[in-house]
C-alpha cells in the first residue's frame, strides 16, 4: 500500500509506527498528528528519572525532532483532531482545517481516570498521563511536604518511590486489600508493600477516599472511616479511560476501545488502532486493553509490516515492567484462573520469581531482580514449554526445569 497514511496521535505508539514504517519501505505520504506540543517521546520515565530530574526533556523523545522530515514524515503538533467522516476519508481539526487519508491509524491512547469527588479541582491534585502533567507535578513536589496517592497500582508505587527519594513523605492510598490486586499475584503484592514501607511510605489498604481537602489549594484528603490526612499535593492514579470519542462521534461503537486483530486492522476498513486505544484478541480467545510500550511497539511492527506487504513477525509475549528503588519488577505472560504458583528464590532477600503455572505450562511468570529467570520465562511461554515440576520443586531453579523437558 502506497496511499495516504494518517496517524492520530503522536505518542509512543504512533512515533515508533511512523518510523516502522518508513524503515520497512512505505512510500507513500505519512502524516503525523499530536495534540500535545512535544514530539513523540517516551512515558514511562516520568514517574522515574524525569520525574527526580536525573533525564532532561530532549532524553524522552523518541526520535531527534529532524528525523521526521528527514523521512519525509509531515508531523503537526498541537493539532486537535475533533471529528471523522469514514465515508468521506477526512478528518476536521479544531483549527478547522481538514486532512484527507485513504488509511487512518488511530494511536490516541488514554487518559487518567477521574474521580468524581469533591474537591478534585483543588489547586494540587494531579493526575500523571504526559509530559504536562509530569511538569507539574515535578514543580508541585518541589516544594511539597507530603504527597497522598490516590491507587497503589503501578504509576502509584512509582511515583511513591520518587517522592522518596526526593525527601518528599508519602501515603498510598488503596481500595482494595493489597496492591495490584488486578495485575500481579499476593506474593508480589506482600512483598511491595514490605518494600515502600521500609523505605517510610504509608500503604493503606482497603480504604476509601471520598473527597479532597482544601478552598483553594489541596491540604489534605478525607477517608471513608472518617479520618482526614494532611498532604499538600495529591496524585490521582486509579486506571484510565480510552480515547475512542472520534469514533463514537462518527457512530460507532468502541467506548470500551477500538477491537483490532493481529495486524492492528479495526473492523472498519481502512481504519487501524495500536496502543492504549486499540483491544487485543489474546492467545486465550480473552480480550483487552494491554497497557504497555512493548505492547505498543509489537502493534507498530505488525502493522507496518502489514501495510508495507511483508508477512507478520512472530507474536511477542506481554510483558510489562517497574523499577521502584532497587526492585527491577519484569513480568512475562498473563495468568489465567486458576493458575498454581510456585516461587523461585528468596523473596526475603528480594530476588525471586512468581511462577503461575496451567497444569505443566508455563503461562506468566512475575520476577523481581531475577532478569535471566524472566528472559527464560518469556522464552518458554512464547514457546508453549511445559516444566518439569519435580525438577522445579527439586532445585528450584527454572532452568533445570526447563531442560528436563525437550523443547
Amino acid at each position: 500500500m502506497d496511499g495516504r497514511l494518517v496517524i492520530v496521535g503522536a505518542g509512543h505508539a504512533g512515533g515508533s509506527l511512523a518510523g516502522q514504517l518508513r524503515q520497512q519501505g512505505y512510500r507513500g505520504p505519512i502524516v503525523l498528528l499530536g495534540r500535545e506540543s512535544s514530539p513523540p517521546y517516551m512515558r514511562p520515565p516520568l514517574s522515574k528519572a524525569w520525574l527526580k530530574g536525573e533525564a532532561q526533556e530532549q532524553d524522552l523523545l523518541l526520535r531527534a525532532p529532524a528525523f521526521y522530515a528527514e523521512q519525509d514524515i509531515d508531523l503537526r503538533l498541537g493539532c486537535v483532531v475533533q471529528d471523522l467522516s469514514l465515508q468521506d476519508r477526512r478528518l476536521r481539526c479544531a483549527d478547522g482545517s481538514e486532512v484527507a487519508f485513504d488509511h487512518l491509524v488511530l494511536a490516541t491512547g488514554a487518559r487518567a481516570r477521574e474521580l468524581d469527588l469533591p474537591g478534585r479541582e483543588l489547586q494540587g491534585v494531579h493526575p500523571l498521563r504526559e509530559l504536562g502533567h509530569a511538569r507539574a507535578l515535578k514543580q508541585a513536589l518541589a516544594g511539597a511536604r507530603r504527597l497522598a496517592i490516590v491507587g497503589g497500582g503501578f504509576i502509584g508505587l512509582e511515583v511513591a518511590a520518587t517522592a522518596r527519594a526526593l525527601g518528599v513523605e508519602a501515603v498510598v492510598l488503596e481500595q482494595q486489600s493489597r496492591l495490584l490486586s488486578r495485575l500481579a499475584s499476593a506474593t508480589l503484592s506482600d512483598h511491595l508493600a514490605h518494600l515502600h514501607r521500609s523505605r517510610g511510605v504509608t500503604v493503606e489498604l482497603g480504604v476509601q477516599v471520598q473527597a479532597m481537602l482544601g478552598e483553594t489549594a489541596v491540604r489534605g484528603v478525607r477517608l471513608g472511616d472518617g479520618r482526614e490526612l494532611d498532604a499538600d499535593v495529591v496524585l490521582v492514579g486509579v486506571g484510565s479511560t480510552p480515547n475512542t470519542e472520534l469514533l463514537q462521534r462518527a457512530g460507532l461503537d468502541c467506548a470500551d476501545g477500538i477491537p483490532v486483530d493481529e495486524s492492528a486492522r479495526s473492523p472498519w476498513p481502512r481504519v487501524y488502532a495500536i496502543g492504549d486505544v486499540s483491544v487485543r484478541t489474546l492467545a486465550d480467545g480473552a480480550r483487552r486493553r494491554l497497557e504497555s510500550v512493548p505492547s505498543a511497539l509489537e502493534q507498530a511492527r505488525q502493522l507496518a509490516l502489514h501495510l508495507c506487504g511483508r508477512p507478520p513477525a512472530e507474536p511477542d509475549v506481554p510483558w510489562f515492567w517497574s523499577d521502584q528503588y532497587e526492585a527491577k519488577l519484569q513480568m512475562a505472560g498473563l495468568a489465567g484462573a486458576g493458575a498454581r504458583t510456585h516461587v523461585l528464590g528468596d523473596v526475603r532477600q528480594g530476588r525471586f520469581c512468581v511462577l503461575h503455572l496451567q497444569g505443566a505450562r508455563l503461562q506468566a511468570a512475575e520476577c523481581v531482580n531475577a532478569p535471566a529467570d524472566f528472559m527464560q520465562a518469556r522464552k518458554a511461554i512464547a514457546q508453549g514449554r511445559e516444566l518439569d515440576l519435580d525438577k522445579l520443586d527439586g532445585a528450584g531453579k527454572l532452568a533445570a526445569a526447563l531442560a528436563a523437558v525437550p523443547a
